[in-house]
Formats: structure tokens, sequence, C-alpha cells
């Protein structure tokens, strides 16, 4: 059955086949009717108006299901309208989280769109489950004059700042999603004012097109600044990294989708626009390696960064990481501590994110969540005296002004979205973007099926997706009597722990001082927490392997890459001292 289909769909989208029926049914009814048959004039009505309204469905731009799926995506609609009534048909709750909830999605759709996001009848979130948490306010609330919130990234040796929005949109490459959706996005983008990273497939002409600002994200295939052997190119990274359009250049360590696995996108995939986008042969498979081959040591991470900073003119450099192995992370912070050198900026991603396929050991199993990813991170810099130089940003299941609040209480600057703003491009969660069959135009390079996502239409929604979020954060600021949701602490959210109990979460959660990571390591205090005492002291700057303990079994090599470390301009090794 499954090869007819295959079969059928080569000749006529099987998508097409309801409205291919309705003007079938109308042929046949004129035929009857112009016949003398007297069920002709029924049928000719029947199959007339279903074959308008798919005509109409093919040349609206408002809804992509309806362009892709004419006639037939009407039943969806139709579904979600008397969805109240007829509740025992639908597997999937309101709150039911797979991996995006109902209500979740649809107060997406409703910002994006401008529709009001009010809601009668109190909240339909249990209060009283365990998790539940809120955001206390004020009796003294403050009044602000704009959501337009923004944070400065740039650390102490960053000659080209940049004031960033405090959300913005995460890493999604092209090749992942469709010209069309990163034409939307970065049309969005720039009409909103935020960042739009470009993903590890580099910069692609649909992310130039509008001029929306850029953060370039730097994988480990080096795409985009990358030679005929697959290394790095300072020339080819030059070029793109002193465009005006770059603000930002992060280098992927890992991803909370599959850390530490690395990719390959199939050469039959590499379509000529990937290749030239990412610089790669048409045809050849497009490899992304498990790990980076310009540096293998913490120090060397750090030298690198530095070396990109001063090519690029002195624009904000930082990494993205989801966390792993603990002592890895150390190891970087000690690198900072022995060369002086910083990032500008951290991006850290939990494990509960990503927008592209993994395998599913990958989703369910590695990589450490974004509350405590995000928490080790920051807890570490201040611990360290190091927070100040750095900025962080925050990415894993962030769609709403509350998870905006959250990640900021935990340590955040800023939050990255990248299924959010998926969903402000028509997203419905068919969950099919390995597929090249989704039924919206976001995730795939049909050229058909993406025609269907309408770019101005789309544009429009994410930018009033953005716009209407930060005006509900803004709404949450000042209703808990603040000024910037970077005012936003963990002495500010509550969380239900047990039927009758809550706690703060400066209470559950542990938070370090300035400076008193630096003083257990002299001797001179406790250890804060028992991760630094078991992991702090393996670390090591000069390599991601840990030190060997005391009686511990030889630990089998691993074949750490060793690189050589290209000489920098003596300003820029110096730089930070």
């Amino acid at each position: 059955m499954l090869s007819w289909l295959m079969k059928i769909d080569g000749l006529i989208p099987v998508r097409y086949l309801t409205l291919a029926g309705f003007a079938c049914a109308a042929l046949l009814g004129a035929l009857g009717w112009w016949r003398g048959h007297g069920a002709g004039p029924w049928l000719l009505l029947v199959g007339g108006a279903g074959t308008l309204l798919g005509v109409r469905d093919l040349r609206q731009t408002q809804r992509s299901v309806l362009r892709n799926y004419p006639v037939l995506g009407h039943m969806r609609y139709w579904l979600e309208f008397i969805r109240p009534e007829i509740r025992q048909y639908f597997i999937e709750s309101d709150n039911e989280a797979a991996p995006f909830s109902r209500q979740q999605r649809s107060l997406v759709y409703q910002r994006a769109k401008g529709d009001p996001d009010k809601r009668p009848f109190g909240t339909q979130v249990d209060v009283h489950a365990e998790g539940h948490e809120w955001i206390n306010h004020s009796l003294a609330p403050t009044t602000l004059d704009s959501h337009d919130f923004r944070v400065l990234i740039g650390g102490p040796n960053c000659l080209q700042p940049y004031s960033a929005s405090v959300f913005n949109i995460s890493a999604m490459s092209f090749g992942a999603l469709s010209a069309n959706a990163i034409l939307a996005l970065n049309g969005g983008a720039k009409k909103g004012g935020f960042m739009h990273d470009t993903g590890e497939g580099s910069i692609s002409a649909y992310h130039r097109s509008h001029g929306g600002d850029l953060v370039w994200e730097i994988g480990s295939g080096y795409f985009g600044c990358r030679d005929a052997q697959g290394r790095f190119s300072e020339e080819k990274f030059v070029a793109n990294a002193t465009s005006a359009q770059v603000k930002l250049i992060e280098i992927k360590l890992s991803q909370g989708a599959k850390p530490g696995h690395g990719g390959v996108l199939p050469g039959p995939k590499v379509t000529p626009e990937i290749a030239e986008t990412r610089g790669v042969a048409v045809g050849e498979d497009c490899v992304s390696p498990a790990a980076h081959t310009e540096f293998g040591t913490p120090v060397e991470l750090l030298l690198f960064l530095s070396r990109l900073r001063r090519l690029s003119g002195g624009k904000p450099v930082g990494f993205k990481l989801c966390i792993g192995h603990p002592w890895e992370w150390f190891a970087i912070c000690k690198a900072m501590l022995e060369t002086g050198l910083t990032p500008d900026f951290i991006v850290v991603d939990g494990a509960e994110g990503g927008t592209g396929a993994a395998p599913l050991e990958f989703s369910d199993h590695v990589g450490a969540p974004l509350q405590e990813g995000l928490l080790l991170v920051h807890n570490t810099l201040v611990g360290l005296n190091l927070r100040d130089r750095i900025r962080l940003g925050a990415s894993g299941k962030i769609v709403s002004a509350f998870d905006i609040a959250r990640a900021m209480a935990l340590g955040a600057d800023w939050c990255n979205s990248a299924r959010g703003f998926m969903f402000a491009l028509g997203c419905i969660q068919a969950q099919h973007c390995h597929t090249g069959a989704c039924p919206t135009g976001v995730a795939t390079q049909d050229p058909q099926r993406q025609q269907a996502l309408a770019v101005p239409d789309k544009i429009e929604r994410v930018a009033r997706y953005h716009r209407n979020t930060l005006h509900a954060l803004q709404e949450l600021v000042q209703a808990a009597g603040l000024h910037h949701p970077g005012e936003i602490t963990a002495a500010h959210i509550v969380r239900r722990v047990a039927n009758d109990q809550v706690r703060l979460l400066r209470n559950q959660l542990c938070f370090l001082e300035p400076g008193e990571l630096l003083a257990a390591a002299r001797g001179e205090g406790d250890w804060p927490h028992n991760v630094y005492r078991v992991y702090w002291p393996i670390a090591r700057a000069e390599s991601f392997q840990p030190a060997e303990t005391e009686g511990a079994a030889p630990r089998r090599p691993v074949g750490a890459l060793q690189r050589r470390v290209v000489p920098l301009h003596p300003a820029a090794e110096n730089a930070g001292r």
C-alpha cells in the first residue's frame, strides 16, 4: 500500500488528492447535469464548492497548512475549534508537554498573529502540583516606558560591543530550515531589532536578504570559513566576520539536541545553494566532526577565540555548549584564570533544546538540562570573580515571558528561542523535520512545500511574537516592582516542592558568592558544593582530560587532540592579562 502511495505521490502529491477529488466530482456533476442525471446538479454543487475552496486555499498566504493541504487542511482547524466538546478524541491535553503543550503553542500562535492572549475563568494550570512555579509580585509595582529590554555584550577586550535584545532567535541552519523560513526569521529580526543566530550551516543569501542582525555560529565543520580540506581559513573567516550584519561570533562546542555527536548531511541533500553557503562540494557528504580541529585544549580554545576577535575587528566572540563532564567546564575556567583571556559571552544550551533530528538516546539521556547547566556556569563564574566580564545566554524550551524571567533568575543575561520562533512561522509540531515532509514549509527543502510559507506575512508574525512576548515580560517585571528583567533573581521565583510546601529558588538551589570558589581552592573556606569539591581539583587548563587522582586506576588514553596554536599578535596574546 505504501509503495502505491509513493508512486501516486510522484505523479500527483497525495496532499492534493482531496482537491483533485472535488474537481473530478464537479466535472462528473457537470456531465451528469448535461445528460439529465438527477444527481448531477448536487454533485456539481458539492464538487464545485470544494474545488473553489481548494483554489482559495492555494492562493491565500495566511496559513501554510492550507497551502500545502488544500481543503484537507481545514479538518485541522475544524477539530481545533470544536476540541473542547470532543476532547476525548485528542490524546494530547492542553498542558501535556510533548515536547511543547498545546497551551504553549497556542500562546505563541496568538502572539504571532496579534490575537488577544487573555484567558477567561482563570488559570488552567494546577497551581498545587509539585514543580509549579510563579514570580512574586510587589505591592509597589513599577511603570516602565518600554518593553525593549537590552543587554550590552562585549568584554574588556571587545572593540565593537553589541546592544542585544534579551530575547532572540536561536541557532537554526539553512538546510535544516527552508529558504523561506530563514527569510522570514531574518526579516522579523530586522523589523523587531533582535538577533538571529545562523546555526552552524553558515551565512546564506537568505540570511543577508533583509539585513537583520546576525550571530554567526561556527561549528566543527567551519562552514563559511573553511578551505578545500575542511580546515579553518582566516581569509574566508575575515570575509564573513567583518560584514556589518554580523554582530557576534559564536563557536559551537556542543548543542543540547545531540552534544558530542557531530553529524553528516548526505551528499544527495547538498544542493548548490547549501554547498555555496557552507563552502563544500555539491553532492558530497557534508561532515560536521564531533570535535574541533583548531584547538584541542582549554588554553588553545581561548587563544582561538582571541584570534577570532582580532580577525573580526574586535567584535564580541564567545562559545556555545551543553554542559557534560563538569571537569571540562572547570578546565576552561582554569584556562581563563591562567591566561587572563575570557570570552565575551557564553551561551548555555539545555539538553531539552534542539530543532533538528537527534538520535533517541541523545535526545533522552545525554547532556545537562538548562537549569543545571546554566546554574553551574553562572555559579562558577561568580565564584571566580569572572562573571562581570562574561555575558550569559540561555537556550532550551524558552517560549514565554515567564520562561525568560526564570532563566534570568538562574543567571542568564539574555535568552534564545528556536522552536518558539518556529511556531511563530506556523510550525504545528508535526515532528517531520527530518523527513523533508514538513506540512507548513518551515523545515523542508522541498520547493513546493516551502512556497506555502508566505514570507511577508511570516515576517510580521515573527516580529509580533517577539514584541508581544517582551510586552508580557514588561508586565511581569513591573508586577515584581523591578525596572529590568536583569534584576530578577532566584529570590523572586517560588516553586512548590510538595502539596503543602513552597520554596524560593534562592533557598532550594545552590548560589555562590563572589570569589567563594577562589577562596575554597586556596583552602580558605569550605567547598560550596560537592560538584566543586570533587571535580575542580582534577580539572586542568592544559587538557580537557582530568588529572589522575591519588589511588585511582590508570586512565586509558583517549587520544585527545594536541593542535599547533597559530601565533597571535602580541597584543591579542596578552589581552586581558
